[in-house]
């Protein structure tokens, strides 16, 4: 197969500090920010292109813009209302688990470098601002393992030497890169076997009443684990994927059990330890159920007082053009207190003949586009590095990454999807508001962001097989963009 090259990419966009979710347009002290005018405004055109050797290419920089007034309605349109603001983006990224790091390990010193450049540099890279890990194993770990001996309910040997070879200096080396700009949040697949009714670490099974406080008691230790070893920790998940018992690592909550372990458990644990600042998210799993887990377990206010917001997946949802985004409009309307935020997603079933796949770029910039526009704050990939045989994974649960490093030849393969994710993470900056976008032409989706510095990203991609000549259009102006048949653009205003 032909290996994708990482293209330079040069873009004085900035490194803009994450702030928090607002509902108003004013910053810290009251200051209107994120302020926009058209006025003197071009437009710089950033393109991937299935029909064309395109990978994050400038393709077009300085069009201006002319009165356009009411269009027809034979003209194709992405409308842009700057005037109207949203959630404000917390970050985009991916996960750093035990098996990215074990791949990454295995790469050439200069493969490395250039890896982690891709990823978290702002300038020849795709500026990654958020990063997730897992507590204790998951599928992707060579194996099980936990922090704590057998029974010890005072976890009084826990240690977190399992990712000290592999985990914590891949983490380390990625916050280097990023420039101290890597938010960092955590997750359980299972807590130790012994803690479980079915004394497994997987294929399901409960977390015992009587282990609630030890199991709280953990977080606690690994949160201060990392930051002991310099990496900073924003948040954490109560459980990933509390619905689905797995063949891996794995443990189920109702939404009534969630809510009783944050009530009784882990909401006071993590105030009572000094980590109340922490973000504490729920569910955790995909968007089928999110209203209904959300609403069930949000619905003691001395549960939703401890929450910050609520995770969700693309698993089990995708049917082709419906992955059930209204399910997040309906949460973001009932709750608007808390924050939506993706918290893994990936292609399963690797193939390596399928490595060059458009479809997979394609699965990115529809959820991600659709994910924003239904209220989502942050955006979390799954592993941001698996080796050629799409793991390792103790399971045979192989999967795609947008990158994948070649363990026998050293070689780094980057996939469309690389790309995809790199037209949002690149341009969209953590505290860029979202700004209403639409179109008229089913073909064509369309996103957009204003960043603090001024900027304005317009994403929008094109799912058809034509290519299709728009004009965006903001303030009764507008200039024509051509965008190339299954391709995605990113227009900087």
């Amino acid at each position: 197969m032909s290996m994708y090259k990482l293209l330079p990419i040069t873009l004085a966009i900035g490194v803009i500090s994450c702030t928090s979710n607002k509902t108003n347009n004013q910053d810290d002290n009251g200051e209107e920010s994120n302020f926009f005018s058209l006025n003197n405004k071009t437009v710089t055109v950033y393109t991937t292109a299935d029909t064309a050797n395109y990978k994050l290419l400038k393709t077009d920089s300085s069009k201006t813009f002319s009165e356009m007034g009411q269009p027809k309605e034979t003209q194709v349109c992405v409308f842009v209302d700057p005037a109207k603001k949203f959630q404000t983006m917390l970050g985009i990224g991916g996960a750093l688990t035990d098996a990215s790091a074990e791949t990454f390990a295995k790469l050439p010193m200069d493969k490395q470098s250039e890896f982690l450049k891709a990823y978290f540099d702002t300038s020849v890279g795709i500026g990654y601002t958020l990063g997730r890990t897992n507590i204790n194993s998951c599928d992707f770990s060579s194996g099980s393992y936990t922090y704590v001996a057998d029974n010890d309910s005072a976890l009084k040997t826990f240690d977190i030497a399992p990712d000290k070879k592999f985990k914590i200096p891949f983490i380390k080396s990625a916050i280097a890169v990023a420039g101290d700009k890597l938010t960092m949040y955590v997750s359980p697949w299972s807590p130790p076997a012994w803690m479980k009714d079915n004394n497994n670490m997987l294929l399901g099974g409960k977390l015992k009443k009587e282990f609630y406080q030890s199991w709280a008691n953990y977080y606690v230790k690994y949160i201060n684990a990392l930051e002991k070893e310099n990496i900073p920790i924003w948040g954490l998940s109560v459980q990933n994927e509390p619905m689905a018992t797995q063949i891996w690592e794995s443990c189920i909550y109702s939404a009534e059990e969630e809510a009783a372990f944050i009530k009784t458990a882990l909401g006071p644990t993590l105030e009572k330890s000094g980590l109340k600042n922490k973000k504490l998210i729920i569910w955790d799993h995909n968007r089928d159920l999110i209203y209904q887990r959300a609403s069930t377990t949000l619905k003691d206010p001395e549960v939703s007082k401890y929450v910050w917001g609520i995770g969700f997946h693309w698993y089990e949802t995708w049917t082709g053009s419906d992955m059930m985004f209204d399910n997040l409009r309906r949460t973001a309307e009932a709750f608007p207190d808390k924050n939506l935020i993706f918290t893994e997603g990936c292609k399963e079933k690797f193939d390596y003949s399928r490595m060059n796949d458009w479809t997979l770029g394609e699965r990115y910039g529809q959820a991600m586009i659709n994910d924003f526009n239904a209220g989502t704050v942050a955006w979390t990939d799954w592993n941001i590095l698996l080796d050629q045989t799409g793991g390792p994974n103790h399971v045979g649960n192989l999967c795609f990454a947008p990158v994948h490093g070649n363990t026998n030849t050293g070689e780094l393969y980057y996939t469309n999807a690389y790309y995809y994710i790199g037209h949002f993470s690149k341009f969209i900056r953590p505290g860029a508001r979202r700004v209403i976008a639409s179109t008229n032409r089913t073909d064509l989706l369309a996103t957009a962001f204003l960043n603090t510095n001024g900027t304005l990203a317009v994403v929008v991609m094109n799912k058809g097989d034509k290519a299709i000549e728009y004009n965006l259009w903001i303030e009764g102006k507008a200039v024509e963009i051509k965008s190339l048949p299954h391709s995605i653009s990113t227009l900087l205003v």
